[in-house]
């Protein structure tokens, strides 16, 4: 008897946990809202949160700029932060999402974009854009433009859209995951030199590493086929643009594919002579063509390990799983983005 009142037992608590996480669920889906419904509360309500990374390019320098002009479009703020230490930017974006606004308005550059997007990944809160990075790659792809007024233009006039996310391990990104060459450059960019040159600065940071790095042999794992190469450099991007030129014609982050490519071949040379041809004939070239492979979810490996930087920011080392989080992300985009 004591047996059968036992297994009773946890039949019945099985139960009640069951209907607990039934209930949660529930309530989550119940509170998620559906694209128009969210841009029609950030337009209605304007009820927003403000986080900056004052230690990016233009961000120390915009902060009080980008309040006022806030203010002057009618939002109101819940919070407003600004962050000089790389190293409380998630917990103060934690902090701005649980407000309860409708909206978090991020001013930075790929890296800050990349955090926020990881801690908004199917919530419902939307992201504004302010690109005020030294590149500002996923805002190029989802069409918000560079300048700031126009920027908090989309944030007012906009609509909210959803895209794809990529997946390397468990963590989410926006735009591009670098194995070689631009992971090494990422490390050893000085901040100051990023401040004062802008996107220059990672050219020549790679011009002092150029001479002693050595190239990797590399493959690629994908729908059942291995692709072997050797290089320098390997990029895996979600977005459309890199070192603020496009990859592609035809690259977006809202296509559910992940492009991987190979920059130059097995000489110093080559890598420099395809960096050129990348950053002048993106424009003209489609997913279709070499040395480009449009795939969902990849592996990869080289020889020797290679270090491994995501959407600017140093992750770790080969070997590397990368893969999709399809629609993923809502955030702030011009009322005519295209949305899948």
């Amino acid at each position: 008897m004591a047996t059968v009142a036992t297994v009773a037992t946890v039949a019945t608590v099985a139960r009640v946990l069951l209907a607990v996480v039934a209930r949660r669920w529930a309530d989550r889906v119940a509170t998620v809202r559906t694209k128009q419904e969210l841009s029609t509360a950030i337009r209605e309500r304007q009820r927003a949160a403000l986080v900056v990374n004052t230690h990016s390019r233009r961000g120390r320098r915009l902060y009080d700029t980008v309040r006022a002009r806030l203010d002057a479009a009618g939002f109101a703020l819940l919070g407003a932060y600004p962050v000089d230490r790389p190293g409380h930017l998630d917990r103060v974006l934690a902090e701005a999402a649980g407000l309860g606004g409708d909206l978090l308005v991020v001013g930075g550059g790929d890296g800050t974009v990349g955090a926020a997007a990881r801690l908004l990944a199917h919530r419902d809160v939307a992201l504004g854009l302010l690109p005020l990075g030294t590149t500002n790659n996923f805002a190029r792809t989802v069409g918000v433009p560079l300048d700031l007024d126009a920027a908090i233009a989309v944030l007012t006039d906009g609509k909210v859209i959803d895209v794809d996310l990529g997946l390397v391990g468990d963590t989410r990104f926006t735009n591009h995951v670098g194995i070689g060459m631009s992971a090494d450059i990422m490390r050893a960019a000085p901040p100051r030199l990023k401040r004062a040159v802008g996107r220059l600065a990672y050219p020549l940071t790679a011009l002092g590493l150029l001479a002693r790095h050595r190239a990797l042999r590399v493959t690629v794992r994908a729908e059942g086929r291995a692709h072997r190469f050797v290089t320098h450099q390997v990029y895996v991007a979600n977005g459309g643009f890199h070192a603020g030129r496009p990859i592609t014609a035809d690259a977006n982050a809202d296509d559910r594919l992940l492009v991987a490519y190979p920059v130059g071949g097995p000489t110093r040379r080559g890598l420099l002579r395809e960096t050129a041809r990348n950053a002048t004939a993106g424009h003209r070239r489609t997913l279709g063509a070499e040395p480009f492979l449009a795939v969902r979810h990849l592996w990869v490996e080289t020889d020797p390990p290679a270090r491994i930087e995501v959407d600017g920011e140093p992750y770790g080392h080969t070997p590397v799983r990368i893969g999709l989080d399809p629609n993923a992300l809502r955030l702030m985009a011009p009322a005519d983005s295209p949305d899948r």
